[in-house]
């Protein structure tokens, strides 16, 4: 990531903290994951709409 780690773990954080990402353990690595359905019951349509405007669509 083009990011300092210090920043990415800060980012992870508040993604975690506001429900948006779980996070996980493989080996000594940490594994971040979208908890997706509970984001498409807090916001029906965002991540269609996030997706379909990267697309450009």
């Amino acid at each position: 990531m083009p990011v300092s780690r210090s920043t990415a773990t800060h980012h992870f954080h508040v993604l975690r903290e506001a429900g948006l990402i779980r996070q996980y353990c493989v080996g000594t690595s940490r594994m971040n994951a979208l908890r997706r359905e509970e984001v498409e019951a807090a916001f029906p349509g965002l991540l269609r709409a996030l997706v379909g405007g990267a697309a450009g669509g």
